[in-house]
């Protein structure tokens, strides 16, 4: 569940409803939005925001440098050979190598070649000859893995709370084949320009705004989440296609914890699992949704949670987010067919774990204001595979607003901007809001009253706090186990509240549960440090 801050509108904080009890159903798509074609818009305000600062596409750092040094080799010759054979081997591949030396404590060669050589290249021309036991090139070598991404050092504590670098040591390179469902509001997952017709609304301030008609609002894909073969099976239960763009930004954002590019080109945010694939599944209508004509109102429904659930288990997807709530009733677990308890959901939810799905719940942001039961949190807390995830601060305390009850299993980084301030909070990539939420919340953005259509091209990196950005994190962990072939969801559950360290009360307790989750500890518990 989220709690959004907007730190680039004077950091108004304002809680996004989410899984409403009813929403109309989506209408036929043809009357109200369209397609029309891929994104070819010029890039007028593309670029990245964090806080205030704004930074243009075409200013990204530069690349990363080569994984190895450019200018020297490591050789190793086979025995007896002379200081003048070394040299005339080393001559034969390359121009620029100087004589071969041994340095202390070492049983090879080093040979310096000009940087404007291949190193590689002249290691594999190297590998060819007889008289040579193996060459390689010097590659870079790092304690642990600490991502290179732009804002990881400065913002992300909450990845360093769960002990990521070390984690990051074991994860598998290269892409992986472990797909996350995140069942949500959309993603920001491909650059389209989609045709809709605006109705007459009422923003959060009273400002009653005419209708719109018929308008062009370009979408882009987050660039610090999209990859090639990165997103697989999407779809959509607010408007019923397959086609689930993300009209508020929180799926983005949830997403972008559980797998934002990492270690690319010095860019943008790291993410837990950065090597998984994405199912968006879109089941919250955001306000803009409901202005196009696809809800009736903000939120989603049991029955659209439900249809996601199944949809995401049937379709491939090892591990599913659920960072939405839904208040109701204290003893569903005893009752399950009572008034406002959800059965629908539970039996969704049974059936993908018994599909070998594992599922992270957020568990709610309700402490300060009644702290009822979350259902679906409390339904988790009853299914061996489905965890319920409370929120901490950068301190390792109960974030003020994160709910507590018997529910709570397991804790995570929500944020706290309270005595830590913006960067307290969890920063990923969702939408520039200013061009589409601060619209139709002005109040709360602390903006003026826009009169324009929205813009879901404008991306930036902003900081969340909720249970809805603890979530996720446990997400990205599970599929972290299941990388390393811990399939089964109860046993990733049980690992993950074995390995967890202890906080609030000794043993399990409504705050935190089991405790804090712990990637290293977690995946080096199973037997799985290399």
């Amino acid at each position: 569940m989220p709690r959004l801050n907007r730190p680039y509108v004077f950091l108004t904080l304002t809680a996004v409803a989410v899984l409403l009890a009813t929403i109309g159903h989506g209408q036929d798509r043809g009357q109200l939005r369209s397609l029309l074609y891929p994104y070819t818009l010029p890039a007028v305000e593309r670029g990245v925001i964090l806080d205030v600062v704004r930074q243009a596409a075409s200013d990204r750092p530069a690349a990363s440098a080569s994984p190895y040094s450019s200018d020297r080799v490591i050789v190793k010759f086979r025995d007896g050979m002379s200081t003048a054979s070394r040299v005339r081997a080393m001559a034969a591949v390359s121009t620029t190598s100087s004589t071969p030396e041994q340095p202390s404590y070492a049983n090879f060669d080093l040979v310096r070649i000009d940087p404007g050589e291949d190193a590689e290249a002249v290691a594999g021309a190297l590998r060819q000859r007889p008289d040579v036991e193996y060459a390689q090139a010097s590659y870079r070598v790092h304690k642990q893995m600490v991502p290179t991404d732009q804002y990881y050092k400065q913002y992300q504590w909450n990845l360093r709370l769960i002990d990521l670098e070390r984690a990051w040591d074991i994860q598998p390179a290269g892409g992986s084949a472990i797909v996350v469902a995140v069942i949500d509001s959309g993603v920001a997952y491909r650059d389209v320009v989609v045709r809709f017709n605006g109705a007459q609304f009422t923003d959060d301030a009273g400002n009653v705004h005419a209708a719109l008609g018929p308008v062009d609002v370009p979408f882009s894909a987050a660039t610090d989440l999209n990859a090639t073969g990165r997103f697989v099976a999407p779809h959509d239960f607010v408007w019923n296609d397959d086609v689930p763009l993300d009209l508020d930004g929180h799926g983005t954002h949830v997403s972008g914890t559980i797998g934002q590019l990492t270690n690319n080109n010095a860019f943008g945010t790291a993410g837990v699992a950065f090597n998984v694939k994405i199912m968006p599944v879109k089941v919250i209508a955001g306000d803009w949704d409901v202005i196009f004509g696809g809800a009736r109102e903000p939120g989603g429904s049991d029955d659209g949670l439900a249809r996601g659930i199944r949809y995401a288990a049937d379709n491939g997807a090892k591990i599913i987010n659920l960072s939405v709530g839904r208040e109701g009733p204290a003893n569903c677990g005893v009752n399950r067919n009572q008034n406002g308890c959800a059965p629908a959901v539970e039996d969704a939810i049974r059936y993908a774990v018994g599909k070998g799905a594992f599922i992270s719940i957020a568990a709610g942001n309700d402490f300060e204001t009644g702290n009822r039961t979350e259902v679906l949190s409390e339904i988790a807390s009853r299914v061996a595979g489905a965890v319920s995830v409370a929120a901490v601060d950068p301190a390792k305390n109960h974030a003020y607003y994160s709910s507590t009850g018997s529910w709570v299993e397991l804790a995570a980084p929500g944020g706290s901007d309270r005595g830590f301030g913006t960067e307290g909070l969890v920063l990923q990539q969702t939408y520039d809001q200013r061009f589409n939420v601060c619209i139709v919340e002005p109040r709360s953005c602390g903006v003026p009253p826009a009169f324009v259509a929205p813009r879901f091209d404008v991306i930036g990196f902003a900081f969340y706090e909720g249970t809805s950005m603890a979530a996720p994190h446990v997400s990205g962990l599970a599929a972290m186990l299941m990388q390393q072939g811990v399939t089964d969801p109860a046993t990733i559950e049980a690992a993950l509240e074995k390995f967890a360290t202890d906080l609030g009360d000794p043993g399990r307790d409504p705050t935190f549960g089991f405790g804090l989750v712990e990637a290293r500890a977690t995946l080096r518990g199973l037997g799985l440090a290399k």
